[in-house]
């Protein structure tokens, strides 16, 4: 069995595989620090994961047909590893966000092998605002939501 290296090949792929990895620890740091049940391990390895499965099949399917096959599988598989974030306690349900999180950060992976980084920093920035201003947003809304008191 011929042993294929290319080493001109094989540190540009390092190189979107570090990019990908890159634009999933600001959230992944989010998820840690806020103690949820995926952080800094799991996001930066979705990212690269995604990445590496698209440029496989970059690297030897002939048709679009083909890539698209590839995207819909990692979609689905991307969204059943989110889906185990979600918990449903006592009528409450907890971590759509980390879960919603998880699928994004496959896109980023996903648009870094595309060679699509200004897609792939988008989608991170976007994520990361999300999860850092949004809780606060939240809270605000559902303040103006409380019955206010008319004395």
């Amino acid at each position: 069995m011929p042993f294929d290296f290319d080493l001109n090949r094989a540190l540009s792929q390092l190189s979107l595989l570090l990019v990908a990895y890159a634009l999933a620890i600001p959230v992944g740091w989010n998820r840690e620090t806020r103690a949820r049940s995926a952080g800094l391990r799991t996001f930066p390895l979705v990212a690269v994961g995604a990445c590496a499965y698209m440029l496989v099949g970059l690297s030897f399917l002939a048709s679009d047909d083909a890539y698209a096959r590839v995207i819909y599988g990692l979609i689905t598989g991307i969204g059943f590893v989110g889906g185990g974030a979600i918990l449903k306690e006592k009528g409450s349900v907890r971590g759509t966000a980390t879960a919603a999180s998880i699928w994004n950060t496959g896109a980023v992976g996903m648009a870094v092998a595309l060679q699509r980084i200004e897609i792939a920093v988008l989608l991170s920035a976007l994520n990361f605002a999300t999860l850092r201003f949004g809780r606060s947003l939240k809270e605000r809304a559902n303040e103006d939501d409380e019955p206010k008191d008319d004395d």
